[in-house]
């Protein structure tokens, strides 16, 4: 039987290596060390990605005051045009007449309050047991279904947190925040709707999807109220809805 013979090269490789594998082995030990003491090795991913949101966040908040203050001297070069040319004079009347109905204009009046909350942690700072984590959070088909009994209740003018609905909204939750008008918002989710409170507490109850909600309200504590006020206010849309063809809907 032959022997197998030791290669010259095969033992400098191993004197290459050994130190290369003692570094790797040293690092793997660091890491587990610090794993051990607490610290979370995408600490700070998280803590990157949450100062983006919040930069973004104020740089929208920024531009939006921008954006007032641009709108507000576009109303004085139009309430000037407006007095010198009768043609430009009717269309801001004819403008000012539509809106309203376009969400345009801001309305008081009598209403319903309607809040939503995620559940809260227990006094141990834990979640129900056997809870899964999507039970515990107001989703947007929650929030969609509220906004859908209050518009069938006959709401004449809706809001979610400081934002007034208007047909080119689109609320939309995005883990556990809410984005509107390129605007994040936690909970809870205030809406506020002008109508009668009579008929829209009705149109709550019949919602389906309001009543899935409210068996998770009971089963898992998550938050749902609903107030009446004779004071109830609703802004106006700041913005300019874009639309190509727009018709009102009868009541």
């Amino acid at each position: 039987m032959r022997r197998l013979s030791q290669q010259p090269g095969a033992s400098l490789g191993w004197w290459v290596a050994a130190p290369a594998l003692c570094l790797l082995a040293g690092v793997l030990f660091a890491v587990t060390h610090n794993t051990a003491d607490g610290y979370d090795l995408r600490g700070g991913r998280t803590t990157e990605l949450s100062g983006l949101v919040r930069d973004a966040d104020a740089r929208v908040g920024a531009a939006e005051h921008h954006l007032a203050d641009l709108r507000a001297q576009l109303r004085e070069a139009e309430s000037a045009a407006g007095g010198s040319d009768q043609r430009v004079r009717d269309l801001q009347q004819r403008a000012d007449k539509l809106g309203p109905a376009a969400g345009l204009t801001g309305l008081a009046g009598g209403g319903l309050t309607v809040t939503l909350t995620d559940a809260p942690r227990g006094p141990d700072g834990r979640y129900p047991a056997g809870a899964n984590p999507n039970d515990l959070v107001v989703h947007q088909q929650d929030l969609q279904s509220v906004l859908n009994a209050l518009w069938t209740g006959g709401a004449e003018a809706v809001s979610v947190a400081d934002q007034r609905l208007v047909s080119t909204s689109a609320p939309r939750c995005v883990g556990n925040t809410l984005l509107l008008h390129g605007r994040t918002y936690s909970p809870p989710y205030v809406i506020r709707a002008i109508g009668d409170p009579d008929r829209m507490a009705a149109a709550l109850d019949a919602e389906p999807g309001v009543r899935v909600f409210r068996q998770y309200v009971q089963t898992f504590g998550l938050g749902y109220r609903v107030e009446r006020s004779d004071d109830i206010r609703v802004p106006g849309y700041p913005g300019t809805p874009r639309l190509d063809n727009a018709q009102e809907v009868p009541r």
